[in-house]
């Protein structure tokens, strides 16, 4: 096995690099370091994805990568389903991170810089889904999402996704959108192309 090839990992058709992986190191030394967390792999991507490839978008969906980091669950977007996806975050260092993995997989994302109270109601009009892998991971970050969900359905977003490890904020956010938005949420898990469980929120289905 090759250096660069033990330093990738191949996850639902991505190819995904390492933290050693030399790009890592070269745009962590040129980004800095990320404020919110985003600059690393997080396993709870792979639910995103494996959701999403047992319960598909329609072809050229508009999507929005909440708290996007590396941009994985976006970019699996863009090169299964042919989405159009704008990847969000607040700290702009991640995006370096995703910019590299989407001309990786030979797809293209925009990215925004925004944080999610700032995020309106006639912005979100312009999505058919919205995506979320690992980003409420503080007790402060559970309004904002609640609220962003409930502007997103008002705008008539189809589906709304949220993917998490099962952190207590999240679990609080995901019951009060199951309560309050018609929301679902379930645990869910998948053995490759690693071990990963935690917990989907699911609005507007």
């Amino acid at each position: 096995m090759s250096e660069s090839h033990s330093l990738s990992r191949m996850m639902f058709g991505l190819t995904v690099r390492k933290n050693a992986h030399p790009d890592m190191r070269r745009l962590r030394r040129e980004a800095g370091d990320a404020s919110l967390h985003g600059n690393k792999f997080w396993k709870s991507s792979c639910l995103t994805m494996d959701y999403l490839k047992k319960h598909p978008l329609k072809k050229g969906a508009r999507v929005l990568d909440l708290g996007c980091g590396w941009g994985l669950g976006g970019i699996f977007c863009a090169k299964t389903f042919d989405a159009r996806v704008t990847s969000l975050d607040a700290d702009p260092s991640v995006f370096p991170f995703a910019e590299y993995h989407a001309a990786l997989n030979s797809v293209e994302i925009k990215t925004w810089r925004c944080r999610y109270e700032k995020v309106t109601q006639a912005a979100l009009t312009e999505f058919d889904a919205v995506i979320g892998t690992d980003i409420c991971f503080w007790d402060q970050l559970e309004a904002p999402l609640f609220n962003l969900t409930r502007r997103a359905l008002r705008a008539g977003v189809g589906r709304v996704m949220l993917v998490d490890p099962g952190r207590s904020p999240f679990r609080r956010l995901a019951e009060r959108a199951e309560e309050k938005l018609d929301a679902r949420y379930f645990e869910w898990q998948t053995q490759r192309p690693m071990k990963a469980t935690g917990c989907i929120m699911l609005a507007g289905e």
